[in-house]
């Protein structure tokens, strides 16, 4: 039996469905999807963690083994995903999961952190990088950083409201960049000579700092569950959004074995752990200082690759959860010659632009207030694993063009990883004497929930 998305919308203030309005079509090629996929996880992380896991890890054989089972817990994580996804495509991607699965109070609360900090801070996160990178071009003044991130944000939001098709290509090309930037520092640091072997130095906590060599290594891969947002989008059929994901996988994890292993080679392993900047250290030493100003210009392509990414499919929450709430609606429309949410981006990119005013005056607070949140995400992109099991149970009549193989193992692999990443997040919080920052933003989403709840229709 399927459950029902509507129930009784008039008595909690929950919107009609709005029929009359166009939704999202089949679009996007498989080449597109993996692009966004690919250009939302690929960023600046790359170049900075391989030195915090090989320090962690203690030996080589361990950095590179944490680098592939990084790749294989994505990719079973993304096979988890891709059965939601073909199951139940749209633009929602993993607010429709846990609307399924929960309830549409649970669902609000994540589409709330989303929208709130969660998607919104990494844009404006982005923009800070790409503008510290153009200040250094050129300085427009004390808030310089924060003016070119605010400008990226508008040209990036107008550049996706005139349609889908010119922001895909867009982002197509950027991704292609971004990959070659990627493999050419992978390059450079090949052209190096060997160092010399260096004995591994355990670590006293073996599994513990293994344990956490991997916390680095699954956030340098977060991301690819973004596709499902794309999910009703993608010409091809429901197992078009499957090849997407396994392909976007299989790329991000070659590219980070190659990028690893290379400046393995280039620096050695105790230099490689001890260094604050890989890229720039593997960059320079093979061309010189004309290195760092080219790692420069791929880190603020990174950036700006992932921010559309960020931009393209952030939008398609704030569309869908227009559709479930009345007080909402001005948010569900849907450009169909365009194909885009065209209130859900101008919401977007008002709430981001907000962030980096508040970033530009207070810079702390606001990394703070973005890192901090990463409990919130952990917990509902586990609670988006288990609805897959609790889908089967309660759905089980549902056409499923695609089934995640090995079920329930895999789906439970996925589920624990997200567990443990969720408990290492709420330490690392607690040791830094901030939990409340995922406490206020839970807070006040129930508080507007409630206001929703309690609003006439």
């Amino acid at each position: 039996m399927s459950m029902s998305l509507e129930g009784d919308r008039a008595s909690e203030g929950i919107a009609a469905p709005l029929a009359d309005r166009d939704v999202p079509t089949p679009t996007l090629s498989v080449f597109d999807a993996t692009m966004i996929t690919v250009g939302i996880v690929i960023g600046a992380g790359i170049f900075q963690t391989p030195s915090l896991v090989a320090g962690i890890a203690g030996s080589p054989e361990l950095m590179l083994l944490a680098w592939v089972l990084g790749g294989v817990l994505s990719l079973i994580g993304a096979l988890t995903y891709a059965e939601l996804a073909t199951t139940y495509p749209s633009a929602g991607g993993d607010y429709t999961f846990l609307t399924r699965a929960y309830g549409k109070n649970v669902s609000f609360l994540f589409a709330w952190a989303r929208s709130a900090v969660i998607c919104t801070g990494s844009i404006a996160l982005l923009g800070f990088i790409l503008g510290d990178y153009l200040t250094r071009l050129f300085s427009l003044g004390e808030y310089s950083s924060a003016m070119y991130a605010a400008l990226a944000v508008v040209l990036l939001t107008v550049i996706n409201l005139i349609g889908l098709r010119g922001s895909s290509r867009m982002q197509n090309a950027l991704t292609l960049i971004e990959i070659t930037g990627v493999l050419l520092v992978a390059a450079a640091g090949m052209t190096l000579e060997s160092s010399a072997p260096v004995a591994a130095t355990a670590s006293s906590d073996g599994a513990g700092a293994f344990g956490l060599a991997m916390v680095f290594v699954l956030l340098t891969f977060g991301g690819w569950n973004e596709a499902a947002f794309v999910s009703a989008e993608v010409r091809g059929g429901p197992r078009a959004i499957v090849r997407a994901l396994v392909i976007s996988i299989g790329i991000i994890t070659l590219a980070y074995l190659i990028f690893v292993a290379s400046v393995l080679h280039g620096l050695g392993f105790e230099q490689l752990k001890s260094s604050q900047a890989v890229g720039i250290d593997v960059i320079e030493r093979a061309l010189g200082p004309f290195g760092g100003q080219l790692l420069g210009v791929i880190v603020a392509i990174a950036a700006l690759t992932s921010m559309n990414s960020t931009i393209l499919v952030g939008a398609r929450s704030n569309y869908s959860v227009a559709q479930d709430w009345s007080a909402l609606r001005f948010m569900g429309q849907w450009q169909g010659e365009r194909h885009a949410p065209t209130v859900g981006f101008i919401v977007q990119a008002a709430i981001a632009l907000a962030l980096i005013v508040f970033g530009a005056l207070e810079k702390d607070g606001f990394s703070t207030m973005v890192e901090f949140t990463a409990p919130v995400f952990w917990f509902f992109f586990m609670l988006s694993g288990i609805a897959l099991l609790v889908l089967r149970r309660r759905d089980p009549e549902r056409a499923r063009p695609f089934r995640v193989p090995l079920y329930p193992v895999l789906p439970l692999l996925f589920v624990a990883t997200c567990a443990y990443l969720l408990y290492s997040s709420i330490t690392y919080a607690q040791s830094k004497h901030a939990t409340y920052v995922a406490l206020i933003v839970m807070i006040s989403g129930a508080v507007v929930l409630l206001g929703l709840r309690f609003r006439k229709a």
